[in-house]
């Protein structure tokens, strides 16, 4: 496929990229930056559009990305420095941009990619991408099977989640814009059971069994779950704290849950 040059910041292209950018245009998402190009691109994704600098474009580095681009985007397009600075989530360009159409998200293909004992990580009303994308990425890190996000949760595919998950968001099942209620009555049917942590909660999160079919929960950074949020879960374990920290950020707990979980459930087998 030739490449084109766009030269105005009028270009059709160029709107469309801000709108995806901007979460405007929903079966679209917004990649920036080689490596989360590269990842966009091994993961199989359709490639709408690639809007490449055309200093990147000459550097030996991103050759080989470029000549991929060539064959499997629609359409590649060279940029100046300015123009891709326009479009560009960042304040320091990263030289490439792709509009790659939005994994598939919904209740029916993420539950028929889930095993006997799935490890499933939900959030529930997040609203921090950077957390949200810090969360997917360590739960492929500990091994999780997928991740749902409730109706309130931010988008997992916005640019800045995206960044955050380093290639992780392209690699996990997702069931996204699911009502906590769903959640939970699925669980209980499948007899996956639900935990999530509290500074109330009544036993140690190492003390509780993470084997066989298991979902963590994890709510708003500000006010945390609900309490009729937290009675519906299987089981409320806390975090210990020294000194006069009163909570852990989000993401730094679910890590610390979750690699409990898969300390357990690799017993013996090592990591």
């Amino acid at each position: 496929m030739p490449t084109e040059t766009i030269t105005s910041r009028d270009n059709a292209l160029l709107r469309r990229t801000r709108s995806v950018r901007d979460g405007k245009i929903e079966e679209l998402i917004f990649v920036e930056g080689l490596r989360l190009c590269e990842e966009a691109l091994q993961s199989g994704l359709p490639i709408e559009a690639a809007v490449v600098s055309e200093e990147l474009a000459r550097k030996r580095k991103a050759q080989p990305l470029v000549t991929e681009l060539t064959k499997a985007s629609a359409r590649l397009v060279l940029v100046s420095e300015s123009l891709l600075a326009s479009v560009s989530y960042t304040k320091t360009p990263q030289g490439i941009i792709l509009l790659a159409a939005r994994p598939a998200m919904d209740e029916q293909s993420f539950k028929a990619k889930q095993a006997k004992s799935p490890l499933l990580v939900v959030m529930h009303g997040l609203n921090n991408p950077v957390n949200v994308g810090a969360i997917v990425r360590t739960s492929e890190a500990a091994g999780a099977t997928g991740v749902i996000t409730t109706t309130t949760t931010s988008d997992p595919f916005s640019a800045k989640a995206l960044r955050g998950a380093m290639g992780s968001a392209f690699r996990l099942p997702f069931w996204s814009h699911a009502r906590f209620a769903e959640v939970i009555d699925w669980c209980r049917q499948k007899k996956i059971k639900t935990i999530c942590a509290d500074v109330a909660g009544s036993e140690l999160y190492s003390n509780i069994d993470w084997t066989g079919g298991r979902a963590l929960i994890m709510g708003p950074e500000s006010t945390g779950l609900s309490a009729d949020e937290i009675a519906s879960a299987n089981a409320v374990v806390k975090i210990p704290m020294k000194g006069q920290v009163e909570s852990l950020n989000v993401g730094v707990a679910t890590g610390i849950l979750l690699y409990e979980a898969m300390r357990q459930r690799n017993e013996g087998k090592g990591f």
